[in-house]
């Protein structure tokens, strides 16, 4: 943990904050959330046909994988909007999961608990990653 004390012009203390640092992406709750899902995602798709192997499942895995090494990526970039634009590709990628997802579903592929429960986990990292996108640019409004 960090301390960090903030004055007032007199000279007085005017609070004090204490903040959790991280040190590796890997800590943060946004990149293992978009963990857990890849690896679902990845048990998935050994379901699906044979022919889907270069479409579709190439497509998902692609976009799945793409959210947490955007975090990553980010996560070592040192400018804070270097860092926002991979957190923005990683939002998409996101998106272009749950689209995927829906194709899968209509199509069979997956019952619609499975795309359920991965929606849910979806919009949860969803609204995470949102929040960790609106505190990286307060950051840089600093």
């Amino acid at each position: 943990m960090l301390l960090v004390i903030r004055w007032a012009c007199s000279g007085h203390t005017v609070g004090i904050q204490w903040l959790n640092m991280v040190n590796r992406y890997e800590d943060l709750e946004i990149y293992k959330i978009s963990v857990e899902v890849a690896i679902e995602v990845y048990r998935l798709t050994k379901k699906f046909p044979k022919e889907e192997i270069y479409g579709i499942v190439d497509q998902l895995k692609r976009a799945v994988t793409s959210i947490g090494a955007n975090i990553a990526e980010g996560f070592g970039r040192y400018y804070f909007k270097d860092k926002l634009v991979f957190f923005y590709h990683s939002r998409g990628s996101l998106f272009e999961v749950m689209h995927f997802l829906e194709i899968s579903s209509r199509m069979g592929f997956i019952t619609g608990d499975e795309k359920n429960r991965l929606f849910s986990k979806l919009n949860n990292l969803s609204v995470k990653l949102n929040n960790f996108i609106g505190s990286i640019g307060r950051q840089d409004a600093n």
